[in-house]
This record gives structure tokens, C-alpha cells and sequence, in this order.
């Protein structure tokens, strides 16, 4: 599992005119799932986000959690992060899992995060959306589940 995450004053995803998900302060989480990727990626991945200390302190040190300050996550998939460009000009996208399994992945991280009591909102699974945010810091981070879990 591969996610890109940047810390957001705001952001929020829309499909066409219609609003589907936003949050304030928190962080936008771009999800990409790969085969092999299951309920023990999710696990880590969840405690990984609502753990990583991405935001400022009062000493202005990344030294916060989103759960401390009260943050928000927009999870939203995003199966080019899995996208493979070395060879050729078109990407590859056989490192993204199919959508029959990427789909209940990223509901299931979702879940986890909220479970944690952080407030949640998402995109629209394999739909074509428009993303808005403004970019904190900018602070953007790429994280990857280890190998073996």
C-alpha cells in the first residue's frame, strides 16, 4: 500500500458539481493499493496516519498527531500512485490491485482511521474527481507499508 499524505488547512473532492467529501485542518491521504496488499496493511497503515507527527507544536516542531490536534483525513483513492513510468511514455498499472479488491481496502482504512476517532471523509471510488486543498507547509509525504507485515 502506497500513500501520499499532505497536511491540509482544508481540502475536499468532488465528482462533476457534486460535493462528496471535505475537512478542515488534517490531512489529505491519496490511497494506492497493491495486489498482495490485505487487512494487515490496512492495520498499519491506519496507525500509521493517525499517528504521524505532522504537525506543529507551539516551538513550531512537527511534533502532532491529526488525532492531537483535532485533525480530519479525506481518504481518497488513487491507483496511479501505483503506476509504473520507467519504461516507455505510457504508465503501466499492474502494481495497482483491481478494483474488486482495492475497493473494500480503502473502506477498511477509512473505518480504521475513523475507529480512531479521527473525523473522516472520502472520495468516490473510481470515479473521475476534482481534488481542492491548501497545501500546510507544504508538508507531503509518501509512505509505504513494509514488505513483510
Amino acid at each position: 500500500m502506497r500513500v501520499v499524505i499532505q497536511r491540509v488547512e482544508q481540502a475536499s473532492v468532488s465528482v462533476g458539481e457534486r460535493p462528496v467529501g471535505a475537512i478542515g485542518q488534517g490531512m489529505l491521504a491519496l490511497v494506492g493499493v497493491a495486489p498482495g496488499d490485505g487487512p494487515a496493511q490496512v492495520a498499519w497503515m491506519a496507525r500509521k496516519l493517525v499517528g504521524l507527527r505532522v504537525f506543529e507544536d507551539d516551538a513550531g516542531k512537527m511534533n502532532r498527531s491529526v488525532q492531537e490536534v483535532g485533525g480530519g483525513v479525506l481518504v481518497v483513492s488513487q491507483f496511479t500512485l501505483l503506476g509504473d513510468c520507467r519504461k516507455g511514455r505510457r504508465p503501466s498499472f499492474v502494481g495497482a490491485a483491481a478494483p474488486d479488491v482495492a475497493r473494500p481496502l480503502v473502506d477498511q482504512l477509512e473505518a480504521a482511521i475513523a475507529g480512531e476517532g479521527v473525523s473522516t471523509a472520502r472520495g468516490e471510488f473510481g470515479a473521475h474527481m476534482q481534488v481542492s486543498l491548501i497545501n500546510d507547509g507544504p508538508v507531503t509525504l509518501v509512505i509505504e507499508t513494509p514488505e513483510t507485515l
